[in-house]
């Protein structure tokens, strides 16, 4: 069953026609866009309007193996072609044949094994390890990656014989904080999915000021994020203990014009009653000297996290953004605390 592909944005849109014109033809497909968009449920959608729907579907995770054992996790291979070959395996090519096999994060793979993908492509044929008869695998290849592969290509990590085989349809998808449109609608339709599976909890919908805070925010894990979101909206019932877990506030889409901007929504008003909170504790905390550094230093997290997730982490470019010195962000990074978001 394929997931559904959610989304009212220009790009989803292009994306719905796109498989539609490709779903029939076979060509090599490669879908390419940041973790957690929703890759493999593009790859879904062309199989299911494909007349390979009910074949093989293979997928093949290139980042989880090492060169050697995906190798042979790929072409098979015969009893004692090595050392632990106590059987013959059947590789997901074979498997595959008359289906789709699925590879994902594609620019993981090294050059020695890039080469043999492509012999496979050019003639739909490939010799297990420890074999010395071809076998024949006629699969629709399906590749994703979250790399810049042209880039890869230019740096000599990637064949660009390969890449110009393997992308003969490119399929784009934007992260989530480039088509905010498309949130109301995955957030309603997780909402009644998470509610069915976790004992039938009725949830009601966001509020329209947790809506513009869910729309306001950067997701930096895209939809895999949002989804973890909800599933612990639908378990725990309460957005502001969600709200501070997650700091969705801190992230926000646009860059910040002003300081004012970051602290839109009344986080400025929470800095300022900490502070008060820590005078009346400790009233060595009131010196203008101490309330000046610890503003400054809250300030600094907010805003160099907002620029961090919007440059994907790129320091080189979050340091020409802020205007300041390449290592003074590293050391900046280190003593505020900032981590980069990589899932839950």
């Amino acid at each position: 069953m394929k997931p559904p592909l959610i989304g009212n944005s220009e790009s989803i849109k292009r994306i719905r026609k796109l498989i539609k014109y490709v779903a029939g033809t076979d060509l090599n497909v490669i879908i390419t866009g940041k973790s957690g968009v929703g890759k493999e449920v593009v790859a879904l959608h062309l199989v299911h309007e494909s007349q390979r729907k009910d074949k093989p579907f293979i997928k093949v995770d290139c980042a989880s193996l090492p060169g050697g054992l995906l190798e042979s996790e790929l072409f098979g291979f015969e009893r004692g072609s090595f050392t632990d070959a106590y059987r013959k395996k059947r590789g997901k090519f074979e498997l595959a044949h008359q289906g789709v096999i699925y590879l994902d994060e594609i620019g993981e793979m090294s050059l020695s094994l890039q080469s043999k993908l492509l012999q496979v492509l050019q003639s739909g044929e490939f010799a297990p390890l420890g074999s010395e008869k071809d076998v024949r695998s006629d699969a629709w290849v399906i590749a994703a990656t979250n790399q810049d592969l042209e880039k890869k290509v230019k740096t000599g990590l990637f064949r660009k014989d390969l890449y110009y085989r393997l992308s003969t349809v490119k399929i784009h998808i934007p992260a989530l904080r480039n088509r905010p449109e498309d949130i109301p609608p995955l957030i309603d339709y997780y909402i009644e999915k998470y509610s069915s599976q976790f004992e039938g909890n009725v949830i009601s919908k966001p509020s329209a000021y947790v809506m513009k805070k869910l729309i306001a925010y950067s997701w930096p894990g895209n939809v895999r994020e949002l989804q973890n979101i909800l599933k612990r909206y639908v378990v725990i019932g309460d957005w502001d203990k969600i709200l501070d877990d997650f700091y969705l506030e801190s992230r926000f889409v646009a860059m910040p014009k002003s300081v004012e901007q970051i602290f839109e929504g009344g986080s400025r008003v929470n800095v300022l009653s900490d502070l008060k909170d820590k005078c009346l504790l400790d009233h060595e905390s009131c010196s203008l000297k101490n309330i000046i550094k610890e503003t400054t230093d809250i300030v600094d997290k907010k805003v160099i996290s907002s620029v961090l997730d919007k440059t994907d982490w790129n320091r080189t470019k979050a340091s020409k953004i802020l205007k300041i010195n390449y290592k003074t962000l590293l050391n900046k990074i280190s003593y505020l605390d900032i981590k980069q978001y990589r899932g839950l």
